[in-house]
């Protein structure tokens, strides 16, 4: 079988551990890379990637020069959240030169009905269209721990009153200094009011996930309810992102509630630390510094942490990579799928097929 033609646009946290796999998965032939950094511009694919491989392929920085070495797909990690516009302007005119993609961004992409205006969802049809070309967007939460693992729950269940999704996580060790304090607002004084929780940013964010996880249960979902809530620091300390001052925000809880005749029906929670010991009264992973949790109440109800880890990084790492894997792993999928915006209910079971290792004899 011929290994499909693919490219990386973006080598920030997540776009480095995709290229990584693009680099080792005999699956697919790396083509280009792309990036908005000039001083990577040029670096071969295998050191962006910290891998000691030499890919002969160097970084280019744009995105023309990119769609000219012809790839079957892109797997596009560039920065969406802070972004958007910016990022499905990239995707339509990936799609419209025929390249299907496949990434984390524009996170609205990843089920655009009710969420995105229709007009912008019109525009990436007709490119996919025109292009014949599909676009997949995934990621962990939203992502996977909120779609494909609650569904899998739900499909044993005979009655079900309420699906909760939660990410618990202690973002200490997370160096993505844009998410951490231009988006979520940490370190930013308490009664301020961060990007994350402008009004409607949270039902955009995730609404996504939960309109899916609400039609794939065949009920509509008839408004977001958004919620969050601070917590200052006791004392001024760093963490990987930077530093966070003495009464600035250090820990955050809110949640998206999907609506349905006046009651919850999907609800997507977080709890993000930046120290363990910060409101020991809010939700706790049950192991390990980051969990994802499904609480199904019905018939069975279930109570399920997902708790990830790496050989290579603590939980943040760890969920990093999961997102990575979830996005790269479904490439196959989507150059077979029909042209158009593909989601997880479209497309096969994953099954994690290629990526099997034997462990090394010792």
């Amino acid at each position: 079988m011929s290994r499909i033609r693919v490219a990386q646009v973006a080598t920030g946290n997540a776009g480095m551990l995709t290229l990584r796999q693009l680099i080792a998965d005999d699956r697919f032939e790396l083509v280009a890379v792309s990036t908005s950094s000039p001083d990577k511009v040029g670096k071969d694919a295998g050191e962006l990637a910290g891998v000691e491989a030499v890919t002969g392929v160097h970084a280019v920085g744009d995105l023309d020069a990119l769609i000219a070495t012809k790839p079957d797909a892109v797997v596009y990690c560039a920065m969406g959240d802070t972004r958007p516009v910016e990022a499905t302007k990239d995707v339509i005119k990936l799609l419209e030169a025929g390249i299907d993609v496949v990434g984390s961004a524009p996170g609205t992409l990843q089920f655009p009905w009710g969420t995105m205006a229709d007009k912008v969802i019109d525009k990436v049809e007709a490119a996919a269209q025109a292009g014949g070309a599909s676009v997949y967007i995934t990621g962990v939460d939203p992502g996977f721990a909120s779609d494909l693992i609650p569904l899998a729950l739900a499909s044993t269940c005979q009655r079900i009153e309420q699906i909760t999704c939660y990410e618990l996580a202690d973002y200490a060790t997370y160096d993505g200094a844009e998410v951490m304090f231009d988006l979520m607002g940490f370190g930013a004084p308490v009664d301020s009011t961060p990007m994350l929780f402008l009004p409607g940013v949270l039902g955009l964010a995730w609404g996504t996930a939960i309109r899916m996880m609400g039609t794939a249960l065949g009920i509509e979902v008839d408004e977001i309810v958004e919620f969050w809530e601070a917590e200052p620091a006791p004392e001024t300390y760093e963490i990987a992102a930077g530093t966070i001052k003495e009464g600035t925000i250090a820990a955050l809880h809110f949640s998206i509630s999907g609506m349905v005749d006046g009651h919850p029906a999907i609800v997507v929670e977080h709890v993000t630390r930046t120290r363990d010991d910060l409101r020991p009264d809010w939700a706790r992973p049950s192991s390990g510094g980051g969990a994802y949790r499904i609480e199904i109440t019905g018939e069975p109800s279930y109570v399920v942490d997902v708790v990830p880890s790496s050989e290579h990084g603590d939980h943040n790492h760890a969920a990093i990579v999961a997102a990575c894997g979830r996005i790269v792993n479904a490439i196959p999928d989507v150059v077979a799928a029909a042209p158009g915006i593909r989601t997880t209910l479209e497309l096969p079971l994953p099954t994690g097929r290629g990526t099997f290792v034997a462990p090394a004899k010792v």
